[in-house]
């Protein structure tokens, strides 16, 4: 079986009933495009680390945002009570945690999306999302360093693909709003698919390295990007399909 019938067969495989265990369940708990968007960005935020402690600690954040999460964002003030006392997450404080809810709650009532903001840096005639994700994520750090300043926590959560960052979790959430099919939601219609980059982890990174579609040993967006490209030549249109099972291959130890 040649690459591109393996990488399809995956692909097929993992269907909606083998999402678990993924971050993207929990935008599967809900039905309206606002409480999907802002679900898929903190839950996007919050993956990286141990599958175990990203489960937990959404499904903490989740129960405490209610029904409607867009609204309680909306509406949201530090110290409510929203979230558990002493809440953390790796490289994340419960203060880092509360400003990140804070400045979403900024967003929503600037933009009324984050879709809406990420537009101001998209072009549709630029290769891919790099200059669309580096507006989007220097928008939020300049927003959060006039209102409460920058920590280390803050600069991890939105990374800068001019500085080498793979910007994995940003490329995750893009998946997410952009593709469309059994697992992702295909809300951001006005993104081309094919200028997604593939969202690249230690487990994504390993497994391309085995299947000679990257000969780049650091992880980082000229990683993800040459992936990106060698993948384009089994799905032109939507390489970034490929993700999902890639990296639960690697993280299941399944055989590809």
């Amino acid at each position: 079986m040649n690459l591109k019938a393996r990488l399809d067969y995956h692909y097929n495989l993992f269907d909606k009933s083998r999402i678990s265990p993924d971050p993207l369940e929990f935008l599967h708990r809900y039905s309206d495009k606002r409480d999907i968007e802002i679900v898929g960005f903190i839950a996007s935020v919050f993956a990286y680390g141990n599958i175990k402690q990203i489960m937990r600690i959404c499904e903490l954040l989740f129960s405490g945002l209610g029904k409607s999460p867009y609204n309680t964002i909306k509406n949201y003030k530090a110290k409510s009570g929203r979230i558990p006392k002493g809440i953390k997450h790796r490289f994340y404080s419960e203060s880092d945690i509360e400003v990140f809810l804070s400045l979403l709650s900024i967003v929503i009532k600037k933009y009324g999306s984050l879709e809406a903001l990420f537009m101001e840096g998209y072009i549709e005639g630029d290769k891919n999302v790099k200059r669309a994700i580096s507006v989007f994520s220097g928008a939020l750090l300049s927003e959060t360093e006039k209102k409460y300043g920058l920590t280390p926590g803050i600069k991890f959560m939105f990374p800068l693909p001019e500085k080498g960052s793979a910007c994995k979790r940003m490329n995750l959430f893009l998946r997410w709003m952009v593709r469309k099919d059994e697992l992702d939601f295909g809300l951001w219609s006005n993104v081309s698919i094919e200028k997604l980059i593939i969202p690249v982890d230690t487990h994504i990174a390993k497994i391309c390295r085995t299947l000679r579609l990257t000969k780049r040993k650091n992880t980082g967006w000229q990683m993800a990007e040459e992936i990106t490209e060698r993948l384009k030549r089994y799905d032109p249109k939507d390489p970034v399909k490929y993700d999902f099972a890639l990296c639960h291959i690697g993280m299941r130890k399944m055989e590809f």
